[in-house]
């Protein structure tokens, strides 16, 4: 969902309209490479043969191989027609025509959106796609993959108001009282908390619904990392903090990202992270925000993998995290035709993290960390990315790490856009 959010967000500063097709039957186009045979169609048998079989020509539904058929099947179409796919995404396909003209469509599946400069290439591509392959024209994007889309000049709105309506009426909350946080101050779970079990089944289905409504609301992201952490035995405790998120839900429904056209766009990030957060095993939270200008594209709330021996240390394998998604992020920026001049700013609130990113100081204390979080050197050395402070009160990324106060919470709210 980056990708897509990253389209949108430079669809709204370049005040290009974005449009959607759906494919019919998809994994029907498929082609075939390996040799497929099916018993025939009960009440189709050939009299006298009945004990022979067919041999595929082309993918069927249901088939292990029909997915990656049909997707072989459209990137071959769209390499013979003039696209490069992106080599830091496989469902992006770019396509230069004269001067500054382009056209970008990005692929989910069988769903295509997508948009350009030039209306000659876009009403161009949709003739050509409609021939080729059964599509459907659903005219500007509005409603993808459950997500509401709202487009006007300059700006365009992306919320799951819908979907959030649909979860609490499932999960009989759509007349909870709602509350100001999505998670209790000094909240911590753990596995083994002696409180009784509840129906698995019933919590990692609200858990997995809450996952997907992440994918435009970054201010629940650090709950439902947490609550995520205990789908295997999970009690009435961590039943009772994933209620707390719905009655959360509840007072924000129509809460979603607006992508607006600004004066400039750049793109920033903000990390945090949680010291020793787990009372399972004291591992810390790594968190990231990243904005073109002031539009949030990409966030994460991840438990690392280490147990880290001081905060400056869990900040700075937070640091690490966060600039490799500000590597690639950079190169998805430039395959889609934008140049990002001059260093990535990456904002931190730790100063001993900040230094042990430019020289190998406290040597005696940052000895023992694993080589691959030695990434962020490299990259800082090289100037694609600058460590920049802040105040904790005003880092956004906090709400990605931790529970904070309601005034602290809408405050960072705001901040991050």
């Amino acid at each position: 969902m980056e990708t897509i959010r990253t389209v949108l967000a430079l669809a709204s500063q370049l005040e290009l309209p974005i449009y959607q097709l759906d494919g019919k039957s998809a994994f029907l186009n498929g082609e075939l490479e390996e040799e497929n045979y099916v018993e025939q169609p009960r009440g189709y048998e050939k009299k006298g043969e009945e004990d022979k079989v067919y041999r595929l020509r082309k993918a069927l539904y249901g088939l292990k191989q029909a997915p990656r058929a049909w997707n072989s099947r459209i990137d071959r179409y769209f390499q013979q027609n003039g696209f490069q796919r992106s080599p830091s995404e496989a469902s992006l396909y770019i396509k230069k025509g004269e001067g500054k003209d382009f056209l970008m469509v990005c692929l989910y599946v069988d769903d295509l959106i997508y948009t350009g400069t030039n209306q000659h290439m876009i009403e161009e591509f949709k003739s050509t796609m409609m021939k080729e392959f059964e599509m459907t024209d659903l005219g500007l994007m509005k409603y993808f993959l459950g997500i509401l889309v709202k487009q006007s000049p300059g700006e365009i709105f992306i919320s799951q108001e819908k979907y959030t309506e649909d979860m609490l009426k499932r999960f009989h909350m759509a007349t909870c009282k709602p509350i100001s946080t999505p998670m209790a101050l000094n909240e911590k779970l753990q596995r083994n908390d002696g409180a009784e079990k509840i129906d698995g089944k019933l919590y990692r289905s609200l858990v997995g619904s809450l996952i997907y409504l992440t994918h435009t609301r970054p201010d629940i992201c650090h709950s439902v990392s947490l609550i995520s952490k205990f789908m295997n035995e999970p009690s009435k405790l961590h039943f009772a903090a994933a209620k707390r998120i719905l009655r959360y839900l509840q007072g924000t429904k129509k809460l979603g990202l607006m992508y607006k056209k600004e004066a400039e766009s750049k793109l920033t990030g903000f990390t945090d992270s949680g010291w020793a957060g787990s009372l399972d095993d004291r591992k810390s939270t790594s968190g990231y925000i990243f904005c073109l200008g002031s539009k949030q594209i990409s966030w994460s709330s991840k438990k690392q993998k280490t147990v880290p021996l001081s905060s400056a240390e869990a900040e700075y394998i937070a640091a690490t995290d966060a600039t490799c998604e500000a590597v690639w992020l950079k190169r998805l920026i430039y395959d889609l035709q934008q140049n990002e001049n001059g260093p990535t700013i990456i904002h931190c609130d730790n100063m001993s993290a900040i230094a042990m990113t430019k020289n190998p100081v406290f040597h005696a204390r940052s000895k023992h960390i694993e080589l691959r979080h030695h990434f962020i050197r490299d990259i800082v050395n090289e100037g694609l990315i600058v460590m920049e402070f802040i105040n904790t009160d005003d880092q956004p990324a906090d709400i990605m790490t931790k529970a904070v106060t309601r005034e602290k919470f809408k405050k960072l709210l705001q901040i991050a856009n």
